[in-house]
């Protein structure tokens, strides 16, 4: 395996791949008011727009994973670029919508090839401090992406620069991965297992096909008012899950090769990071979704303002993920986990206060107190789960791992809006958009509870057991 250390400049390049595929998360979202006029497109096709890229991204995550570890990950980061790129051209100038949704398949492929890789290369190529500061990062950067798409495609369409609309949200794409392509080759060293191993095509089909059926239903579902074709999608899911166990755990006893090793799962690090993303991920996106909802329909904020009310978060969780290295040197990862939780929690107070008080009358200024405690808090939390989700994972297993824990975030993320958004949508359909946002902070109030209990209660889940890891398997 080659294990040349990552510098500065090569750590640049790798963020910069990994801004691409999260900040399409969020962008999309104020340009689909504008892609509904121009295809004159059903509630579905939009709601499917977000959702294919999400399903597509998270689904071939576990095996961009595995093909980094066989071929390269420089390379195959490279080619997730070159799909990614390609993608982004095709949305741009998608001239129906069926074009485009094809185009946002590609762009969720491409991303899934993009990602493990980063965190890989991380995992193998540092050490110490530069791996913890690097891990810092990754986490600032990534929660970062989400609220520059919210502020960069509510200025893109806003601007209408060069008359393309929204489809600059797309096109903005091609000059970072042109950037990326450039320098990759020169800074990123290539990475990879010793020994090639076997693609697990049974374990890839059942995790795809259960990932797929779960996304899918619960972005159609609401929209469809769960008609059995829903019902059907989602009773599929634990069933897809527990035959895909079945077989991991078949292929790891016969020294094979599983996509998503059964080892790692017995981990009580990966095992509570696997919790921490249910619990966290999916509240921040429904946090996001339902927030961002209510600026523009219950305050009547255009695109651009509502993407302007999220600055002083962003600011915020940045700032907090490059503390949040010291934090963890200082006191662990359990005990900034615990703060990261306690500081969000006040922010949610204070922001349940400011539109119980404040509404109709709120504005960037007077969401800032609550959302800067909020994004620090974020940060923490995000920080640490990946500090805790890798701690125990050997070098061999990084892209199998680096995937799974992607996975179950992209896959959590994708729950939220959902979740949340049910909270959100009953209540505003007996009261208005206040009360509505407050019931959703109040229930995920009480998620972070959870969370937090979860940690108090887990003193085991942060020390080391990597000595329980099987040995590599034959071809590893």
């Amino acid at each position: 395996m080659n294990t040349s250390t990552l510098g500065r400049a090569g750590l640049l390049v790798l963020l910069s791949g990994q801004l691409l595929p999260l900040i399409d998360f969020s962008i999309v979202n104020v340009a689909l008011d504008a892609m509904a006029q121009t295809f004159n497109a059903s509630p579905i096709q939009l709601e499917l727009i977000v959702a294919i890229y999400g399903i597509a991204f998270a689904v071939c995550l576990a095996m961009g994973g595995r093909f980094g570890d066989n071929f390269g990950r420089r390379r195959v980061f490279l080619a997730g670029v070159w799909l990614f790129a390609l993608a982004s051209l095709l949305c741009g100038i998608a001239g129906s919508v069926w074009v485009l949704l094809v185009a946002r398949m590609l762009q969720g492929a491409g991303a899934a090839l993009i990602v493990p890789q980063i965190l890989a290369t991380l995992h193998v190529t540092l050490s110490g401090q530069r791996h913890a500061r690097a891990i810092g990062l990754y986490g600032g950067i990534g929660g970062l992406a989400f609220i520059i798409g919210q502020v960069l495609g509510g200025f893109l369409v806003g601007a209408d620069i060069g008359g393309y609309g929204w489809r600059s949200v797309f096109l903005i794409n091609l000059p970072v991965c042109l950037i990326i392509l450039l320098t990759a080759h020169r800074f990123v060293p290539n990475t990879r297992n010793e020994r090639p191993v076997a693609i697990d095509l049974q374990g890839t089909l059942l995790l795809g096909g259960a990932v797929g059926c779960m996304m899918l239903a619960l972005a159609l579902g609401p929209i469809l008012h769960w008609s059995w074709p829903c019902i059907l999608l989602l009773a599929l899911f634990p069933l897809l899950l527990h035959r895909l166990r079945q077989v991991e755990l078949k292929l790891e006893m016969q020294h094979g090769a599983p996509l998503l090793p059964p080892s790692l799962l017995r981990l009580p690090s990966v095992r509570f990071a696997i919790s921490l993303a249910v619990l966290f991920f999916s509240c921040w996106s429904g946090f996001m979704f339902a927030v961002a909802l209510t600026l523009q329909s219950g305050l009547g904020l255009n695109s651009f303002q509502s993407g302007n009310a999220f600055i002083a978060l962003g600011a915020s969780y940045f700032i907090g993920a490059q503390l949040s290295t010291r934090m963890v040197e200082r006191f662990g990862k359990r005990a900034t986990l615990l703060w990261g939780c306690g500081i969000q929690m006040v922010g949610l107070a204070v922001l349940m206060a400011t539109f119980y008080r404040s509404w109709p009358a709120i504005g960037i200024l007077t969401l800032a107190p609550a959302t800067i405690l909020i994004g620090f808090g974020q940060s923490f939390i995000v920080s640490t789960f990946y500090r805790i989700g890798l701690a125990d994972v050997p070098a061999h297993h990084a892209g199998s791992g680096s995937a799974m824990l992607s996975t179950v975030q992209q896959a959590s993320l994708g729950l939220g809006p959902m979740l949340l958004g049910s909270v959100f949508s009953q209540v505003l359909l007996r009261h208005d958009y206040r009360a509505a946002i407050l019931a959703t902070l109040a229930v995920e109030g009480v998620i972070m509870l959870l969370l937090i209990a979860r940690t108090a209660f887990s003193r085991r889940s942060f020390q080391s057991h990597r000595a329980t890891i099987i040995p590599p398997v034959c071809g590893e």
